[in-house]
């Protein structure tokens, strides 16, 4: 691989911006206006406005040729939603519906399938059922999202689906059922408060009733794409989404990533780079990484060396680097990581729900760039608590400077030729091996050429 560096291989200029990164206002400035335009769902006019921000935050960073690439998905939007116990007791409880939630009106026994991992679904009888599961998973293997255990419970038969937040304080979740198209089955979040009880009314062969009023009607979405470094054959691409849920401002999913960005491109600007770089805020990634698709599908994907996604970065203190089986960008992270003496985390597990999935999928070796508070779950994101006061900027400057660092050697690795692609029966091995087949087949989403 690439052999080591330290700062003074940058030039003053970029040591320079480096030096004042540390006390920039520019990016609590950013991630500011980005909470204050509230509602960021993907389709809407704030999806719209933020997209204007982090354009012009782009322009600003240093990044040339910025321009919006503007792209078809599928917007939802909610109406009224309501949870009532019907027997042993008639009473009714808060709750919201998830993303791509049909209009639907459902009744049936409560059945509590604990985690809602598919072997739990697959002890319980849900046919005709409300299946009642938590947002977590048990400790010891992978976390298992959202998607696979709602479309895992609709296929054994269950008529719809309640998740349980694991969190405290009357905060139910939301977060998308399909990839960019509606669901075949109603779904609501709960809070954990509201699980206890359902929970209780399950073991007592209770039995309840689900409306949801909501609505998938064609929409658009928009990339905002810029470039920084050389004009060059081949490129790495380093984006994060801008777009969030319609309940809360987003700031910690995923303003936080999207200000890492903006605040790494400035550094970038300042750098010799041995690869251009195209950057991206990509929209509609929580309703089905629709940008990222649609991304995926325009680029020539010959001309990716690497994607670099910057989705939960800048939340917590230490930074993670999520690999998706690529040794080559493990490499890069541990180095980077003992050369800044900065503690990166190496994950090589893969998963698909993020950005630099549909990259994968294809190929394109990867890192994902998160950081971890330590809890099992999402903690505040997908709820009405995502707010800006739980932010501290001070993880996002750090992780905006080594993301750029990341990018950096990245970039050289990639021009000396040490970033090989992703090996298709390899990736399909290790998703098998981490036990996403199941889930992601019931989700739709596993590859028809890993058959």
């Amino acid at each position: 691989m690439a052999s080591g560096w330290n700062m003074d291989d940058l030039s003053p200029d970029a040591r320079d911006v480096f030096a004042r990164t540390w006390t920039d206002d520019r990016p609590w400035e950013f991630l500011t206006q980005l909470t204050a335009v509230g509602n960021r769902m993907a389709g809407g006019e704030g999806d719209r406005r933020a997209s204007s921000l982090v354009a012009d935050a782009f322009v600003d960073a240093g990044a040339q040729h910025v321009e919006f690439d503007t792209f078809e998905m599928a917007h939802w939007s909610r109406g009224q939603t309501t949870l009532e116990l019907t027997a042993p007791d008639e009473r009714s409880f808060e709750a919201i519906a998830l993303p791509y939630a049909p209009a639907a009106d459902v009744s049936g026994p409560l059945v509590d399938v604990g985690y809602g991992t598919p072997s739990e679904i697959d002890e319980h009888d849900v046919n005709g059922a409300i299946a009642v599961a938590s947002t977590t998973t048990p400790s010891g293997g992978r976390f298992i999202h959202r998607i696979e255990k709602f479309n895992y419970a609709i296929e054994s038969g269950a008529v719809g689906f309640v998740f349980v937040n694991h969190i405290p304080g009357q905060l139910p979740p939301t977060g998308a059922l399909r990839y960019d198209e509606e669901a075949l089955a109603p779904a609501v979040g709960v809070s954990k408060e509201t699980g206890s009880w359902l929970a209780e009314y399950a073991s007592r062969d209770g039995t309840a009733r689900l409306t949801v009023d909501a609505a998938t009607e064609p929409g658009e979405s928009r990339n905002v794409e810029g470039h920084v470094g050389p004009d060059t054959e081949r490129e790495v691409v380093f984006c994060a989404h801008f777009d969030a849920h319609d309940i809360a401002e987003g700031a910690l999913d995923n303003g936080c990533g999207i200000t890492t960005v903006a605040t790494a491109v400035r550094l970038l600007a300042a750098m010799d780079l041995d690869l251009g770089v195209r950057v991206v805020g990509v929209g509609a990634e929580e309703l089905g990484l629709t940008g990222a698709e649609h991304l995926v599908n325009r680029l020539d994907l010959d001309r990716v060396a690497t994607v670099v996604n910057v989705d939960g970065a800048g939340r917590f203190r230490d930074l993670v680097a999520m690999t998706h089986t690529s040794e080559a960008t493990a490499e890069v992270a541990s180095r980077v990581a003992d050369e800044t003496r900065h503690p990166i985390r190496v994950d090589e597990t893969p998963h698909p729900f993020s950005d630099q999935w549909p990259f994968v999928r294809a190929g394109i070796p990867a890192l994902q760039l998160h950081s971890d508070s330590g809890e099992r779950g999402r903690g505040w994101g997908h709820t009405h608590a995502d707010t800006r006061d739980k932010v501290d900027d001070r993880n996002i400057r750090e992780h905006a400077m080594l993301a750029a660092l990341l990018v950096r050697e990245l970039a050289t690795a990639a021009a000396n030729d040490e970033i090989p692609g992703l090996d298709d029966d390899e990736l399909a091995t290790a998703f098998r091996q981490a036990d996403f087949e199941k889930g992601m087949k019931a989700a739709g989403i596993w590859p028809g050429g890993w058959e």
